[in-house]
């Protein structure tokens, strides 16, 4: 399932706060997925609109043993309709 492929909701920086009163989700989903894919997973699974999908790659954190895996976070942009969020 695409569900899968979104690894979990971003909710623990400040800046996520701040997103959410924009009507915005931030997400960390698997590098593969595409911003089509993004829309489709979130307008059925939240049973929103999409407005918007922005991805950026953050860079990749090294340690001792190897780096860590990449990700991809995503920032969802949704009707201002939505009362979920609040």
């Amino acid at each position: 399932m695409m569900l899968d492929l979104v690894k979990y909701p971003v909710i623990r920086t400040e800046k996520t706060t701040r997103l959410v009163e924009n009507n915005q989700l931030s997400f960390d989903v698997d590098v593969r997925i595409t911003k089509p894919q993004i829309r489709k997973i979130i307008e059925e699974f939240f049973n929103v609109k999409v407005l918007a999908v922005n991805t950026h790659r953050p860079p990749r954190k090294t340690n001792r043993l190897g780096s860590k895996p990449s990700y991809k976070r995503v920032i969802v942009t949704v009707d201002s309709d939505v009362t979920l969020l609040k």
